[in-house]
């Protein structure tokens, strides 16, 4: 690997580690966040809903920018503008102005991960894109081990605003950090000219051809549905650990550290097995773990949630990579800005809704173990729709 490739590698992952950093403190933060804003659970869910709605419109925007522009400034820009709304995050007083700020945040890290994901396909050979994307996609569970160990020593003494501080103050230096790293294309690459020729010489699959794919709706939609059964336990793990089985605060977040441990091992397990077995197979697996991981915190106590967690956590870490791999297996390898964007689309509607039902249901029956349920019932969805596609071959 050259000295240019690695550094391009280096700013993805601490991109990704960034980004899912500040997604998933928000369930760790959450618990100080209840009565200093004065909030239930389902305003809780509506404000982590804004910044996946934010994310979820702009994820397609950025996608489809990155495979036309120069991802090295548009990635630079809105990574800063992610840190600068994190930052905002410690000043609201009331549940309209965290949607205000956590939505900017949302915005920045949609250039977080469909043009990252483009950009490391870009600066790796075809064999081994599992294995790339899955070392790129460890930033992730690095990321959400910092959210449940790192956060909670940061916040003992100074508050959950000290937190958004410094996730904030890291995701603004980032954003430099990224212009100086970042290339677009190898310069040896033949897809270079094609960022030469212009928009309208670029190639790849139309959004009407996407469209009209059955695979690519069958994805998305198992998407939006793993989506569903992820964004459930990180937002109300720990907060059901601490209310509903009596764990310590400490001990509630170590469930979300737990989270970050076993989705580093299903990611470097997985993610390579993938490039020998296939990524749908490997995929549907995910599915099943994340099912009987959610299944079965609804209806564990004690140490077995913590041997539960750890199953869905393994399932959770081995998917993200999964989904942005298989874009290039299916359809173009570079159209994957473009692809992976419109899939964070379905994905998105699942971020956004799963916290409000979940949220809901917990303030109508005064108990989080149905929101638990309904995370196990989206992984068997996902499952259902990914198993026809085991012997479809590329389309594009």
């Amino acid at each position: 690997m050259s000295k240019r490739a690695l550094a391009v590698f280096i700013a993805c992952f601490f991109t990704v580690l960034t980004h899912y950093s500040i997604r998933y403190s928000y369930g760790t933060l959450l618990p100080g966040m209840l009565p200093a804003l004065d909030i239930t659970k389902a305003q809780a869910g509506v404000i982590y809903s804004s910044y996946f709605i934010a994310y979820m419109i702009f994820s397609p925007i950025m996608g489809s920018l990155s495979d036309k522009y120069d991802m090295r400034l548009i990635i630079s820009i809105f990574v800063t503008l992610m840190g600068a709304g994190a930052f905002l995050m410690q000043f609201p007083t009331g549940l309209w102005q965290a949607c205000l700020f956590f939505a900017i945040t949302g915005i920045g890290c949609a250039a977080c991960w469909a043009p990252i994901m483009a950009l490391s396909q870009r600066w790796t050979s075809d064999k081994k894109r599992g294995l790339s994307l899955s070392l790129v996609d460890v930033g992730s569970t690095i990321g959400v081990m910092t959210a449940g160990a790192v956060i909670p020593m940061l916040i003992a003494e100074s508050g959950w605003r000290f937190g958004w501080q410094v996730l904030g103050i890291f995701g603004m230096c980032l954003g430099a950090v990224n212009y100086i790293l970042i290339r677009d294309r190898p310069t040896s690459s033949a897809t270079a000219t094609i960022q030469k020729e212009g928009w309208g010489k670029h190639t790849g699959v139309t959004y009407r051809q996407l469209l009209s794919n059955r695979s690519f709706w069958m994805i998305g939609l198992a998407y939006l549905l793993v989506g569903v059964s992820i964004q459930i336990p990180f937002t109300f793990l720990s907060t059901y650990a601490v209310q509903e089985l009596g764990f310590s605060y400490e001990t509630a977040t170590r469930l979300i550290t737990l989270i970050g441990a076993a989705g580093l091992i299903g990611k470097l397990t997985l993610g390579p097995f993938s490039d020998k077995i296939g990524r749908i197979r490997i995929m549907a697996l995910c599915s099943i773990l994340i099912m009987i991981g959610c299944l079965g915190i609804a209806f564990s106590h004690g140490w077995i949630l913590f041997v539960l967690t750890f199953i869905f956590g393994i399932g959770y870490g081995a998917c993200w990579s999964m989904y942005a791999a298989c874009a290039a297996d299916f359809f173009s390898k570079e159209s994957s800005g473009t692809i992976i964007g419109l899939w964070t689309v379905y994905l998105g509607i699942g971020l956004t809704i799963s916290p409000v039902v979940a949220g809901w249901t917990a303030d109508i029956t005064g108990t989080l173990h149905w929101a638990f349920i309904i995370s196990g019932i989206g992984g068997l969805g996902s499952v259902v729709l990914l198993l026809p596609l085991l012997k479809n071959k590329k389309t594009g």
